[in-house]
């Protein structure tokens, strides 16, 4: 299979570059990928992690009415929440404007449909931030799904490390309704914020994924926690 990529967008911030690029596939739909400051985040050919992301979420939560999303990325994510007719309002922050916009604007073709659910609202703010406002109105999501990033062992940004410590995830849980439920993605083993989550929550749950990416095997991981019921 080739591997010759074509340009489609590029984007510039004060965090770096943001590109997206498409390779041709014969017989089957054209792959999308996602890079930032040079390093692969994600692409349309090996999404199952992803949607994974979700439904390991979902299938653990009576009645998952409010989720907030950390990182719209390429949507698979968001639009698997959504295809739950449990979930009445999905919040997602992205950082990266140019991301959101092309998804609206059809750059990334998928994008329109996902966002055109009235149930979706789109922050484009600093996950932390964003958090950090939502925190003082107390406990309001039944999930938090964590994407924002490739894990605490392979940064795309360095400033992310923050989203993987204790501080943070206290302040996850502080916004997560009793028996909610937040779940990390990660790209590899992630010892050291599972003992974190392990200590903020009182257990986590690893689940491997083996994933085929690139033509090569893979393994991603997602960290599951529960907020107990108070």
């Amino acid at each position: 299979m080739g591997s010759e990529y074509a340009e489609v967008a590029r984007a510039e911030s004060s965090r770096g570059e943001v590109i997206l690029r498409r390779r041709e596939r014969e017989g089957a739909a054209p792959v999308l990928e996602l890079r930032v400051n040079g390093v692969f985040v994600m692409d349309t050919a090996e999404t199952s992690t992803e949607e994974a992301l979700a439904a390991a979420a979902l299938g653990l939560v009576d009645d998952p009415r409010q989720v907030l999303v950390g990182g719209l990325g390429l949507g698979f994510t968001t639009r698997r929440v959504l295809a739950d007719p449990r979930v009445k309002a999905v919040t997602v922050v992205e950082i990266e404007e140019s991301v959101v916009a092309w998804m609206r604007d059809g750059t990334i073709p998928h994008g329109q449909g996902i966002l055109a659910d009235e149930r979706l609202t789109v922050v484009e703010a600093d996950l932390a931030v964003a958090l950090e406002e939502a925190g003082e109105a107390g406990p309001a999501y039944d999930l938090v799904l964590l994407d924002v990033d490739n894990g605490p062992g392979y940064l795309v940004h360095d400033h992310n490390r923050a989203l993987y410590e204790e501080p943070f995830l206290s302040r996850v849980r502080g916004i997560l309704r009793p028996g909610g439920v937040v779940v990390v993605w990660s790209a590899s083993p992630a010892p050291e914020l599972r003992a974190i989550m392990e200590q903020t929550y009182g257990d986590c749950t690893a689940t491997p994924y083996d994933v085929t990416l690139q033509e090569r095997e893979e393994q991603y991981l997602l960290y599951l926690s529960r907020r107990t019921e108070e």
